[in-house]
């Protein structure tokens, strides 16, 4: 891979309009869809989101925990996904989650971001309060690859608020601190521009902080069910570059399953919206 991940997320989503679309096979979901909460469960559900998402959105993200909390059986088929998933064209994200220092953030990286890992993913979410610095092994390995690595900094959560709108002793928040090192990275910082994307729940005010100078994809958590909608999105992220800005997903979409048609059609439509929102 020779171009940036944010170069990749843009001509994907040139072709079909700025949609992720979530793969969380939940106990509840697999139990709507009428599959049992198993790693053939898992796998069913996992497989017939890439049949009906293919060609459709530009970019799947699979929730780790999902298939995590069923042990080495649900992390194989986690492998089997990720790897239909990209086969079919699609960019995917892991929702991991990750974050640590020195050589466990290394083994992290190398866990979902090394071409070689049965694991591997177009990008990773991580978290940043051990201090981006510490984030470096999976920052440079994602450059070197072309992936990405998507840094948890405003998210909707109540719990997160508070923390991540405390002022820090420069005098900024935390989550605005976060934003300019995501962007000072992204400027000159790594060989590759765009490598370092952001979480921003698509359900808060609008940033401090100027995203459209941000240099990486915005993953925007929480349209749907959690109340994101097109106009929130379009008033968050309007001046953000096309194809910057990856609204995502999940319950309120995933809940049109099984049949591959109406999934389609459901993620079709979100992406047609989303597009005339963000223009």
């Amino acid at each position: 891979m020779t171009e940036g991940f944010a170069a990749r997320v843009a001509t994907a989503v040139a072709a079909t309009g700025p949609l992720c679309a979530g793969i969380d096979p939940s106990a509840e979901l697999l139990d709507a869809w009428g599959l049992a909460d198993t790693p053939d469960g898992l796998r069913a559900f996992g497989l017939t989101c890439v049949e009906a998402f293919t060609g459709v959105v530009p970019v799947v993200k699979p929730q780790v925990a999902f298939f995590e909390r069923l042990g080495s059986a649900g992390m194989a088929v986690l492998e089997e996904v990720l790897a239909a998933a990209q086969s079919a064209g699609l960019v995917t994200i892991a929702d991991a989650k990750r974050g640590d220092i020195g050589s466990t953030m290394a083994a992290y990286a190398s866990a979902w971001l090394d071409p070689a890992s049965p694991l591997v993913a177009d990008a990773v979410t991580v978290v940043p309060y051990m201090g981006i610095g510490a984030l470096r092994p999976a920052l440079d390995l994602a450059a070197a690859g072309g992936r990405g690595v998507i840094v948890v900094t405003r998210s909707s959560n109540p719990e997160g608020r508070s923390l991540q709108t405390a002022v820090t002793a420069a005098g900024s928040s935390v989550e605005d601190e976060l934003l300019a090192e995501v962007a000072a990275l992204n400027a000159g910082g790594l060989p590759v521009p765009g490598t370092v994307g952001v979480v921003i729940g698509a359900t808060l005010e609008p940033s401090e902080f100027d995203l459209g100078g941000l240099g990486g994809v915005i993953l925007a958590p929480g349209f749907g069910v959690q109340g994101g909608t097109t106009e929130t999105v379009r008033k968050l992220f309007g001046g953000c570059a096309p194809g910057t800005v990856l609204p995502s997903a999940s319950r309120s979409l995933l809940s049109k399953g099984p049949d591959v048609a109406t999934l389609r059609a459901g993620a079709a439509g979100a992406c047609e919206a989303l597009g005339s929102a963000l223009g």
